[in-house]
Parts: C-alpha cells; structure tokens; sequence
C-alpha cells in the first residue's frame, strides 16, 4: 500500500520579539532563533527497517510575517539532511500556489478546507497531501517525537485497510513513550487536580487500552503524532476546523459518528520529546476549556441523520468522556477556584484573576454560536467533493506540477 509519513512544525518569531495577540496558538512553536525538534524526529527515522514511503514536511508560520523565514528555516534543515527518504517540504507558498490553482478552476469553495492556520486545518493537509500523491495510507507524526522502534512502518500498516471482528480497520493509533519511560503521565499533584482530574482519567484509559491485551481494539482516545488513517476514512472525515485544540479525539469522535472505528495498535509507539510547555496553568485550562465543551456541544446537537450513528459521552470513557458530561461546567468552578486561591496565596492576583475568567468563559464564550453537528455535515460534504475532484488524474497531475513535486 502507497504510503505517505506526514510531519508538521510549527514555528515563531525569536523568543525576545514576543508574542502579538494575532499570532496563531499552538503548544510549542519554535523560535526561528532556536533549532528546535524537526532534525532530530527526521534524523530518527534512519532507524527504520521499511523506508518505502513519502515523507512530506509542512512548515507552519504561526503568524503571516514568519511565513517566509520558517520556510526557509526548514529548507534549511532539510537539505542539511542525508535522508533514505525522499523529503517534500509543504510551505506557506506551496498552498499559495494550491490556493491559485483551486481559484483557476472556479472551486473557490475548496479554499476554506485548505489553511495553514490552526491544528484541524494543518491535520487537515497532512490527510490532503497524501491524497495528492496517490498513497492508500497516511501516517502523521509530529516533529517532538522520535522513531526508537525498527519496526514503525511495518506495524503501522499490518493492520490497516484490514477488519477486526468483521469492523473496517480505517484508523490505527499508537501511543506516546513519555521522556522518562513508560505510557503513564506522570505530573507533580497539585489541590486543583482533586477537581480536575484529567491525569487520572487518561492514565485510567491508557491502563486500559494500552496497559491490556489484545494488541490491537477499539480506543476512546488517540495520539495526533501517531496516528495511521487509510484513504477510505480520509477521503470521507476531515478534521473539524471548528474544533481549534484536541482535534485528534475530535477526529475520533466524528468517525465514530460515521460508522467507523478508530483501532489503537498497543505495540505501534514512539518517543515524545516535547519541550516545556511555557503557558502559565490558567491558560493551559482555558484551552481545554474549549476544547470539552466544543466536543460536547457537537454531541448534544447530533440529529437523526441517515448512515449516522449516535455518539454518547459514556462511549468515550474514561477518557475523554469524563469531560463530555454534565458536571464539566462544575469541575471547572472548583479546579479554577482553587487555582486562583493558589495564585493568590503566591501574590499573583492577575493570574488568580484569569483562573476565575475561565469560570466565565465556561458559560458564555467557549460555546460556538453554530449548530456544531450541522457543520460538521456542511464540511464533510464539502470535503468529500474537494477529495473527488482532486482524486480525477489530470487535476491531481496538474497539482503535483504546481507544488513543483514531479
């Protein structure tokens, strides 16, 4: 099967010129005065037994005057690579010139699937750019990780485009082995984990899914950095733009909506290396904030649809369910109050002001004005003409010329 590893890496303006309230949000991008993760997940994958792949790099500017420069950076880093696979690199340019192209042939619709801004919309290439080149299979890893295990590449595809108790296998997920070993996240307890217990319930879902036989069944959760999707899921489910942070068990759960069953392999792991994190706690759940309760907003508006299959927050236990139900706006009160306390106790009143935010963001501002399921049916539609017009072979011909790929 025609395979295709996609690797995204984020990056910023050097750390001294801080950050601009436009600037795109994500974890940890990296400073163009920094070298970052990127050569050292790319120099990892020497240790592969089967290199018979794609390899495309998408360099992601966090805001528009880094766009050149990040680039450059990881053009950079590439050519400065000796690699058994064949690196493309995927830039701002090249979806410019996606961007003219889709214009030319009057499907400017198509446009607002394809952006680099935002962690749906780049998954949302890194499911698009295998597309363009024929593959059956996309592997998306991220570039703070690293392959220690010979054997990726061939068990990421055992079991792909394959059944399980008479289920499609359309999507495997790995799993991440943290920095000093192991699955389990292992964090310092602090007093406003009693309410937010996010550690627990996701140590509870690895125990269960990763810590216990059989080596491949059906998970409530997944890794975006290791995740294998076949062309009969990608062709059909995007990642929701909608959805700005936790887009890979979002992905998971629009799936699940479509009938499908996302399968996690309990050998299939690699190493994540991420640096630390520089957001302050308040922030770190203010954006989980969002992301739970944009989750469970798509679930309450789910509508009979036919070939739709009904999605519950129990469904989805331990892990993410626990933050799908109703009491999530009540751990939020608690964990962020005892949050502000701390922050307080400290001398820090703004952040103990921002904690208590959270609490009003959690009933006013982090709900979408939109009817969440309805717009995941307006996209997936939209989607899956894009996929097929794409898919015709003078169109995706004429697109690999224009990336300059060929």
């Amino acid at each position: 099967m025609k395979t295709t590893m996609v690797i995204p890496s984020y990056w910023a303006r050097e750390g001294d010129l801080g950050v601009r309230e436009t600037d795109a949000v994500y974890d940890h991008p990296t400073p163009l005065n920094e070298e970052g993760t990127l050569r050292r997940a790319l120099e990892s994958l020497s240790v592969l037994k089967d290199k018979d792949f794609d390899l495309v790099v998408i360099a992601v500017a966090n805001a528009e005057d880094v766009q050149k420069r990040a680039e450059e950076q990881v053009t950079s880093i590439i050519s400065s690579l000796t690699s058994d696979v064949p690196i493309r690199l995927f830039s701002h340019s090249h979806l410019g010139r996606i961007h003219n192209f889709v214009r030319e042939t009057g499907d400017e619709a198509f446009l607002q699937l394809l952006s680099l801004r935002g962690y749906s919309n780049v998954r949302n290439l890194c499911l698009f750019l295998p597309h363009l080149l024929g593959s059956v299979v996309a592997v998306l890893i991220d570039d703070d990780e690293a392959i220690e295990d010979r054997a990726f590449m061939a068990k990421a595809r055992e079991h792909i485009g394959g059944t399980l108790d008479g289920d499609f296998v359309g999507a495997v997920a790995g799993y991440y082995l943290q920095p000093e070993g192991g699955w389990a996240v292992k964090r310092e307890r602090r007093p406003w984990m009693e309410h937010w217990d996010k550690l627990d319930r996701m140590n509870e879902a690895f125990e269960r899914v990763i810590g216990r036989g059989p080596r491949l069944k059906e998970t409530p959760f997944v890794f975006g950095g290791n995740m294998v999707i076949h062309a009969e899921v990608f062709k059909h489910i995007p990642f929701d733009p909608n959805v700005t942070r936790g887009e890979d068990i979002d992905f998971l759960i629009n799936m699940k909506m479509f009938g499908y069953k996302f399968f996690l392999d309990n050998t299939l792991s690699i190493k994540h290396l991420p640096p630390a994190k520089s957001h302050p706690i308040w922030k770190q759940l203010r954006e989980d904030i969002f992301r739970f309760i944009r989750e469970r907003t798509k679930l309450r508006n789910q509508e009979p649809v036919e070939n739709m299959v009904h999605v519950s927050a129990e469904e989805l236990d331990p892990y993410p369910g626990a933050f799908l139900k109703d009491d999530l706006e009540e751990k939020i009160r608690k964990s962020c109050t005892i949050l502000a306390d701390h922050y307080r106790a400290e001398g820090n009143e703004a952040d103990a002001a921002e904690a208590l935010k959270n609490i009003d963001i959690a009933r006013i501002e982090a709900y979408s004005k939109k009817n969440l399921f309805r717009e995941l049916i307006r996209t997936k539609k939209l989607w899956e003409e894009m996929m097929e017009f794409t898919e015709r072979g003078d169109i995706r011909q004429r697109l690999v010329e224009v990336l300059a790929w060929v």
